[in-house]
């Protein structure tokens, strides 16, 4: 049972359930999961396509966000860094690339 006295440092605290998976050879996606709206509000403030850049070093210019607001989720693609399967590949099934975004410290203002 969660600790009602815990305060949220990060979004994976907020959320459900962040995640990544393939969006085919060339992409991949995030989905950020929100509990309640005024969570969903948090990480739609949150989540821009300069911080994915960053945390992801990829083109700002290549980064899509789609937010589903009633079903309170985020979901966010980009370009894999190496195609899947190549040699280079790391995580074949991308399901390790959600942990930059699950990390990000929340600000404490923006807790709900």
């Amino acid at each position: 049972m969660p600790d009602p006295t815990h305060i949220p440092t990060t979004l994976d605290d907020l959320a459900l359930e962040v995640r990544a998976k393939n969006a085919g050879p060339f992409w991949l996606t995030l989905d950020v999961f929100m509990p309640d709206d005024a969570g969903y509000r948090v990480a739609d403030a949150l989540i821009t396509p300069d911080l994915i850049a960053r945390l992801y070093h990829v083109a700002v210019e290549s980064v899509q966000i789609f937010r589903l607001p009633r079903l309170r989720v985020v979901k966010v693609s980009f370009p894999r860094p190496v195609v899947q399967g190549s040699l280079h590949d790391r995580d074949m099934h991308a399901g390790q690339h959600h942990v930059p975004l699950a990390n990000l410290p929340v600000p404490s203002g923006r807790h709900p």
